[in-house]
């Protein structure tokens, strides 16, 4: 099976004042005279080793399941700094958003070829990263037309802006929740119920006729039950053409 290669790149971001690191797939073949779709994932680190999305991409890549892409994935630097800017009420949130829209969007586009339409970028996360991926979709649609989310973050916040979002028409969401996760285990040994937010920003956003995927998956909060999720994930957002 023929293999993509990963890469990283590093770039200065002014909005977050701080150097942000990323990891980049790129599909078996890639060519510098093929504008790719591309997903941006938050948590970034974590889709390319407890995610193993590369070996994923390459495996659909070369079954024609998926058309080429491009993966992604922005590092942080910890759980601290990862609250402060993926949580709805971070004090980064604001600047991180900023940055996924003004600067990583024009720096990766100018290193790879890369499509230039908000149809062909998607965001994705997990948990609390899949938070940050929805707000920033909110805020910049016609940047970011896809989304992938496994079982994010969801208050009252979120809620609202989901009920105050009339651009639905835009964007293309897949977002499944575990089935367990009404005690989500975390990173702190603590619980929280994820499934009963999420159950309700799925209320409202299957009211308004977005084009959109909501699942509940057996299991809990955990890479284990995310991991094989991908292939149905991308296949649903990329599919062969």
């Amino acid at each position: 099976m023929e293999k993509g290669r990963i890469q990283d790149l590093t770039f200065y971001s002014r909005e977050l004042n701080e150097d942000m690191e990323m990891l980049i797939y790129l599909p078996p073949n890639y060519s510098e005279f093929h504008p790719y779709p591309y997903v941006v994932a938050q948590d970034g680190k974590h889709y390319f080793q407890l995610g193993r999305i590369a070996r994923t991409l390459d495996e659909y890549i070369q079954k024609n399941e998926i058309e080429p892409i491009l993966f992604i994935g922005v590092s942080h630097h910890g759980v601290e700094d990862r609250r402060k800017k993926y949580h709805p009420k971070g004090i980064k949130k604001e600047a991180y958003i900023r940055f996924l829209a003004h600067e990583l969007i024009p720096i990766v586009e100018n290193h790879f070829s890369l499509s230039n339409t908000g149809s062909n970028r998607a965001l994705a996360g997990d948990s609390l990263a899949g938070s940050i991926s929805f707000l920033t979709a909110m805020k910049y649609p016609n940047s970011f037309g896809k989304l992938m989310l496994h079982s994010p973050y969801v208050n009252e916040e979120m809620i609202q802006t989901a009920k105050n979002f009339d651009q639905w028409h835009l964007l293309q969401m897949y977002h499944v929740i575990g089935s367990e996760e009404k005690e989500a285990l975390l990173i702190d040994g603590s619980t929280d119920d994820f499934l009963t937010p999420n159950l309700n920003l799925q209320e409202v956003i299957q009211q308004t006729g977005a084009h959109y995927f909501f699942d509940i998956f057996p299991g809990n909060h955990s890479w284990k039950y995310w991991q094989p999720d991908m292939k149905r994930a991308l296949k649903y957002l990329f599919p062969y053409k």
